[in-house]
């Protein structure tokens, strides 16, 4: 038997806050608004991607990120990873000491910072990577399926406008 689970997800609440927002505005249903739909897809999305992660390579998919930001980029510094992730430095420092501790990234003196440190995959790291990247590419493809080529490729091209454009969207 299915229970009703409280929400416990900040991003839950927000959706039943705004469902009851519109309900007093006499404003059409979130799921009926593009916003609501893509933040409920992210979360649905990330839940699912981290579970897979998790099962096959113990790691989440923000870890994920910020492996592949570091691998992406050698010797990123921590305030350059958190601009790549759009996180605050203080939740970029915290997920750092995690990645460390875990053994996937090391810390190195920047060569021309000094009060900045340089990040690096560890062999750890890389090999995570080389472990998660089937998995990553299993679950595009379920994506793509899902879409279809034409909207996955039509998908991909706007979430990166929305993403990373360079005005405000709306």
């Amino acid at each position: 038997m299915h229970r009703h689970r409280p929400p416990h997800f900040t991003s839950e609440v927000r959706v039943i806050a705004a469902v009851r927002l519109c309900q007093d505005l006499h404003m059409p249903e979130p799921d009926e608004r593009l916003y609501f739909l893509l933040q409920r897809a992210a979360h649905r999305l990330r839940t699912i991607a981290d579970r897979r992660c998790l099962a096959v390579a113990g790691i989440t998919t923000a870890q994920l990120g910020a492996l592949l930001a570091v691998h992406d980029r050698p010797g990123i510094t921590q305030q350059q990873l958190a601009r790549t992730l759009g996180l605050r430095e203080s939740a970029v420092t915290a997920l750092v000491a995690r990645l460390i501790a875990a053994d996937l990234i090391i810390r190195d003196p920047h060569p021309h910072e000094h009060r900045a440190v340089a990040l690096h995959l560890s062999e750890r790291g890389a090999a995570t990577l080389r472990a998660v990247r089937p998995e990553i590419d299993r679950f595009n493809a379920e994506l793509r399926a899902v879409l279809g080529d034409t909207a996955f490729t039509q998908t991909a091209i706007a979430l990166n406008k929305l993403a990373y454009g360079d005005s405000d969207p709306v």
